[in-house]
């Protein structure tokens, strides 16, 4: 990502919300709260890629590495990214096809309708995470109720619902974590797997004796949230999204079929096809940034302090580099696509993310002839920023 040149200050300031035109017209405009939302591709990469002038710092809860900036940032980014490099994401690749398969063939079998996000994407996502983390098998029930109540809580747009569905999750995931304490004190042998990784795992610490100490309980219990409720719920609207996209484009959906039958052979052209129907469906809206210092966006002064929505949907669907936003290339478009983000703060998940979203899709093509679109119920959107879906009824032909 090159540097993005500000243009000159405009005195005027961004427009409103309540005014804002597409992307390209409207780069940068007012929330009702006062917050600003980045809406340009130009303007979304500038404030995505200098933390040094907007920082991820702010919020009310230590996110780790979320949250985090600079050497900081870069000290627990650095185990993430061990953890999800692609040595170890990519050999998770017949498992996840085995498990995408078996939902697929489940879900095909017990009926001809089906709301995919609900009947199939939290199943995929839910027994992967499970399965690549070596958490039980018996928790399984608890996610999916748990995807379901987080969903309901952001629907909601109530504070208190959505702080206690997140300390659900911080206990699911506390309780993980003592659970494996207790078998390792009681001399059991731990299995090789990213929860037992990160237990083991030492953070660079220039304070510490030796430059590097152990996670606390509250780093590791924010790491693993970080890796995992997020995730759940963003799978399955991702799932929800090619699906939703698949069944209303028939031509494509037979192209990507015979694509399916040999996954791994045509892995590239698969992945590039859900990159854009991502982009331009995106699920994932928003990030919060917040301006370190006076500086300007989009030619307005945005003062020291200025509150800042990363849109991540909108920057996705600019005309200025994308031209008709609806249109599908998934070629033309990949270079261009930030789906996953930008920067330091860029999605580290991505490949185990692609191999699910795009598992999922090609177990459903295997085992149906036809998916379409439940004429009596239309997908039902996400409230706006996001253009995912809150639920996709399909109609499946075996």
């Amino acid at each position: 990502m090159g540097h993005v040149p500000e243009p000159v200050p405009d005195a005027t300031g961004p427009r409103p919300a309540s005014e804002e035109g597409t992307p390209g017209e409207c780069p940068v405009v007012v929330l009702p709260d006062g917050s600003w939302a980045v809406r340009g591709h130009a303007e979304v990469l500038r404030v995505a890629t200098t933390p040094e002038l907007f920082s991820s710092g702010g919020r009310r809860h230590r996110h780790i590495p979320n949250s985090l900036d600079g050497d900081e940032h870069r000290r627990f980014r650095a185990i993430v990214d061990r953890h999800l490099d692609d040595s170890r994401i990519l050999p998770l690749a017949p498992m996840i096809r085995e498990v995408t398969d078996q939902v697929a063939t489940t879900m095909v079998a017990s009926s001809r309708h089906a709301e995919i996000v609900q009947d199939f994407g939290r199943h995929v996502a839910v027994q992967v995470q499970c399965r690549w983390l070596g958490w039980p098998v018996e928790l399984e029930p608890e996610l999916l109720s748990w995807i379901d109540d987080n969903f309901a809580a952001s629907r909601s747009g109530d504070a208190a619902s959505n702080a206690e569905v997140a300390e659900r999750f911080d206990r699911i995931v506390s309780d993980v974590i003592e659970d494996r304490r207790a078998r390792e004190d009681a001399g059991e042998h731990l299995p090789d797997d990213p929860t037992t990784g990160l237990l083991r795992e030492r953070v660079e610490d220039p304070d510490a004796p030796d430059g590097h100490r152990p996670l606390t309980h509250a780093e590791l219990v924010s790491l693993l949230r970080n890796w995992t409720a997020g995730d759940l719920g963003s799978i399955a609207a991702s799932i929800g999204v090619v699906v939703a996209h698949v069944a209303g484009d028939q031509a494509e959906q037979a192209r990507l079929r015979t694509l399916a039958q040999d996954e791994e052979a045509n892995s590239v052209t698969l992945d590039a096809a859900v990159d854009e129907m991502l982009r331009i469906n995106d699920p994932f809206p928003t990030n919060r940034r917040v301006a370190t210092g006076d500086t300007s966006i989009a030619g307005h002064p945005a003062p020291a302090g200025t509150a800042v929505a990363i849109n991540w949907t909108a920057a996705n669907r600019d005309e200025r580099v994308f031209g008709d936003a609806d249109a599908y290339r998934p070629e033309a478009n990949r270079t261009a696509n930030i789906v996953y983000g930008a920067g330091p703060h860029v999605c580290p998940g991505r490949v185990l993310s692609t191999l699910q979203i795009r598992g999922a899709l090609a177990a459903l093509l295997r085992a149906t002839s036809s998916i379409t679109l439940d004429d009596a119920r239309p997908p039902v959107r996400y409230p706006f920023p996001s253009r995912g879906f809150d639920t996709v009824p399909v109609t499946l032909t075996p």
